[in-house]
């Protein structure tokens, strides 16, 4: 983390936001001591696209004659 005075960061802020990615973190100090950080923000989500109905119509080729039927032993268990 860089530090640096408010007064130069002031005179400088354009320069420090472009060089953010580069060198992490900046400090800035008046009086001294430490009054506030300024650091890169992080990149948004991607947005999430919109799901389309019917793209995988076509896709199952094949199903069981018995896909329908009831576990053995499960018999009793059914409604």
């Amino acid at each position: 983390m860089a530090g640096i005075t408010l007064e130069d960061a002031q005179a400088r802020l354009p320069e420090l936001i472009a060089g953010l990615g580069d060198s992490g973190d900046v400090v800035i100090e008046s009086g001294g001591r430490a009054v506030a950080k300024l650091s890169a923000a992080e990149a948004p989500p991607a947005p999430k696209r919109k799901r389309k109905l019917g793209t995988m119509r076509g896709s199952v080729l094949y199903v069981a004659p018995d896909f329908d039927a009831l576990p053995e032993g499960f018999e009793g268990h059914a409604e």
